[in-house]
């Protein structure tokens, strides 16, 4: 069964800085492009950012778009999310996932 593991949510004050965590099994990670895609409260899927399999293409929505970097180490079957200068509407539940699975996701909350 493929498995994608969300880690590195919390809380932060706004201008802080999270590093998102997400490993994948039971498939070969290196053959699939990847996204982070979040959730906002009371709100629908939002996709944040892409990365292709060999971390060659990258895309980020405008809205975090100079703030939000996603990166992927296919040794490690691991995708990043380093994220800088939140704000508070950052605050979602950020899920990984590619074609065949999405992840739990982990709780991103942005407070002073």
């Amino acid at each position: 069964e493929v498995q994608l593991v969300e880690s590195g949510g919390g809380l932060v004050q706004p201008g802080g800085s999270l590093r998102l965590s997400c490993v994948g099994s039971e498939f070969t990670f290196s053959n699939y492009a990847m996204n982070w895609v979040r959730q906002a409260p009371g709100k629908g899927l939002e996709w944040v950012s892409s990365i292709d399999n060999s971390g060659d293409s990258i895309f980020y929505a405008d809205s975090v778009k100079g703030r939000f970097t996603i990166s992927r180490d296919n040794a490690k079957n691991t995708l990043y999310l380093q994220m800088n200068s939140l704000k508070p509407e950052d605050t979602a539940v950020y899920y990984c996932e590619n074609r065949l699975s999405r992840g739990q996701g982990t709780q991103v909350t942005v407070s002073s």
